[in-house]
Formats: structure tokens, C-alpha cells, sequence
């Protein structure tokens, strides 16, 4: 029998591709024989780990820049994949967020989600291919002192449904939402809100899910190459979770 969920001659391309959930995205999609673009601001982390893999390329640009974009995907000749998992994450409520902060979230996980995706489109459709967005559980159900966060979130879900819809045939769009994930990213937060609990706060992260732990990186890397791979071409505009159960119960 053929192997499954392979992706030899597939080039990929990872926004946020250094760390956390990105790097581990591209370690699967790379193990699975794709052609890998690590696509971050973080120079030594995307170079590093570009040397680890076959295959691998770095991509330094910012995708809130709309020329950086531009002039990045200009220079790509073909493109099968797009993982749009550049993201940043905000503490507070309605009251406590300002406006610059809202402004900087939507600027990160929704309009450079936007750029990446626009300007990847024709070598896209030129390739039939597939786009994975990377959402988050905080886009399904309300989060508390998550405001400015679950609105990008929830944007993030509603784009990827509007892109399925348009382009039913063309190519392939879906959006995976994790619940709390064992990243950098997970660390940043305890370190800035939590120093001095940080145990405790961990502790309450893992339960928050109800198996009991958080997701692990390749968890969500393994299910983003489930859907690009040729066994998931039945799979478009569906938003799927991974969460522990959290959005079950």
C-alpha cells in the first residue's frame, strides 16, 4: 500500500515557521517530503532550523508589510501549500484592551493573514492547492480576558469559510483550532502575567482542557498535514478542532 500523507514535489511555505507550532509544521511537512519555506522575522531561529531539515529554505519578511509581502511571494516561482500560523496573543477584556493594542493584533493574525494569502493566490490556483489557517478555539467560543484575541480568532474562522466558498474547486481551505498549546508562545504569556505563579498558572492551563494536558506542537503539525495532503481532498471550508474537549464541554 502507498503510504499515506506524503508530499514529495509539494512546495510548502509557513508563516511564523521558526517556532512553536509553525516549527513544528514545517519538521512534519518536510519528514513528509515536501519542499519546506520557513517564513519568519526571526532570522537565527528560521536559519537554524532550515539546517536541520531537508530541503529547507528561509523566507525573512514581515507580513504586515504589504510591499515585504509583495516582493517576497514575487520571487517564488510555484507554491502547492500555505500555512498561515504567524500569530500574537493579548491579556485583557474589553476594558483593558487599547485601541492600539486591538489595532495590532488584527494587524498580525487577520491583515498579514491577508496579505500572505493574496499574494500567494495565483501560484495557488495554479497549482490547485491548499491553504491551512491556523485559527484557535478562542474563534468558536468566548474565551474570558481574551477580547481583542477571540475577535481575530473569529475572523480567522469567518475568512476561511469566505475563501471555500469562492473558491470551491480551485483549491482547498480550512482552518484548524487548537485549544492551549506547549509553546514559546504559552511560555511568553506566564513569563509576562504569571512570573511568580507560574506552576500554578501551568497547572490550570492543563486542566482548562479536559483530557488534563495542553496540546503538544505536533499534535496540531500532524493535523495540518493530514489536510494537505491528497488523502484530505474531500475536506474544504471545515474548521476543525483540537482541543482536549474543550469546546465539548
Amino acid at each position: 500500500m502507498k503510504t499515506p500523507f506524503r508530499l514529495d514535489g509539494r512546495k510548502a511555505l509557513i508563516t511564523g515557521g521558526a517556532s512553536g507550532i509553525g516549527e513544528a509544521t514545517c519538521r512534519a511537512l518536510a519528514h513528509a517530503g515536501a519542499e519546506v519555506m520557513i517564513a519568519d522575522i526571526d532570522r537565527q531561529r528560521a536559519e537554524s532550523l532550515a539546517r536541520e531539515l531537508p530541503c529547507a529554505s528561509v523566507l525573512i519578511v514581515d507580513i504586515t508589510d504589504e510591499l515585504a509581502v509583495q516582493e517576497a511571494f514575487g520571487k517564488l516561482s510555484a507554491l502547492d501549500i500555505l500555512i498561515n500560523n504567524a500569530g500574537i496573543g493579548l491579556v485583557g477584556g474589553i476594558e483593558q484592551t487599547e485601541l492600539a493594542d486591538f489595532q495590532r493584533l488584527f494587524r498580525v493574525n487577520v491583515e498579514g493573514l491577508f496579505l500572505v494569502t493574496r499574494a500567494a493566490m495565483p501560484l495557488l490556483l495554479a497549482s490547485r492547492g491548499s491553504i491551512v489557517n491556523i485559527g484557535s478555539v478562542a474563534g468558536l467560543v468566548g474565551v474570558k480576558k481574551r477580547f481583542a484575541y477571540c475577535a481575530t480568532k473569529g475572523a480567522v474562522v469567518a475568512l476561511t469559510r469566505q475563501l471555500a466558498v469562492d473558491y470551491p474547486t480551485e483549491l482547498r481551505v480550512n482552518c484548524i483550532c487548537p485549544g492551549t498549546v506547549d509553546t514559546p508562545f504559552v511560555e511568553a504569556y506566564l513569563e509576562r502575567y504569571h512570573k511568580h505563579e507560574k506552576d500554578k498558572v501551568r497547572a490550570e492551563l492543563n486542566q482548562r482542557q479536559p483530557v488534563g494536558r495542553l496540546g503538544r506542537p505536533d499534535e496540531i503539525a500532524h493535523m495540518a498535514l493530514y489536510l494537505c495532503s491528497p488523502e484530505a481532498e474531500f475536506v474544504n471550508g471545515s474548521i476543525l478542532t483540537i482541543d482536549g474537549g474543550w469546546t465539548a464541554a
